[in-house]
Order: structure tokens, then sequence, then C-alpha cells
């Protein structure tokens, strides 16, 4: 399995997102630190998920890093996130 889809699995399981965006942004890292020419390196994630009503941004990003402790300690070099709850996302538009 890939590190995308690692990446996706477990966040689909833990949160049941309404929407889940990961995307591989490690060919826009090229040469920087951590990156590899095989990529899989630098990634953006974009989910929206109800469980994180109530929440705040800081504790959001908690709760994703934990489930992706793993991958943070391997192969992921960074991460960049955007955590919401569906009324956030239809506000923002």
């Amino acid at each position: 399995m890939t590190v995308a889809a690692t990446i996706e699995s477990k966040l689909r399981a833990a949160l049941a997102p309404t929407r889940l965006a990961v995307i591989d942004e490690s060919d826009l890292h090229r040469g920087h630190a951590g990156w590899r020419p095989e990529g899989e390196t630098h990634f953006r994630v974009e989910v929206v998920a109800e469980s994180f009503a109530g929440l705040s941004r800081v504790a959001r990003q908690r709760r994703v890093y934990e489930l992706l402790a793993e991958e943070l300690a391997g192969p992921v070099h960074a991460l960049s996130l955007t955590a919401r709850t569906p009324a956030e996302e239809a506000a923002a538009g």
C-alpha cells in the first residue's frame, strides 16, 4: 500500500470524514530536506469531519498527528493539514 493510501485508510477509519483529500506534494519540494526521488515525503491533507466539532484547531491537528504517528516518524517528512467540521466547510464555501 502506498503512503498516501495508508494515510487515507487510517483517517477514513478513525474520523469517518465527509470529505478527505490526501495530496502528494513531494515534487514541489524536490531537493529540499526529506525529499526522496520516489516521492511520498510531503503531503497536504484536507479533512472534514463531524468528529472535529468542539475541538480547537490545535486539538484537531493533534488528533490527526496521533493517527498518523507511524507515517510521520518514517516516510513522511512534512504534512500540511486543514481540519474542519462540515459546518465550517460550508461556511468557507
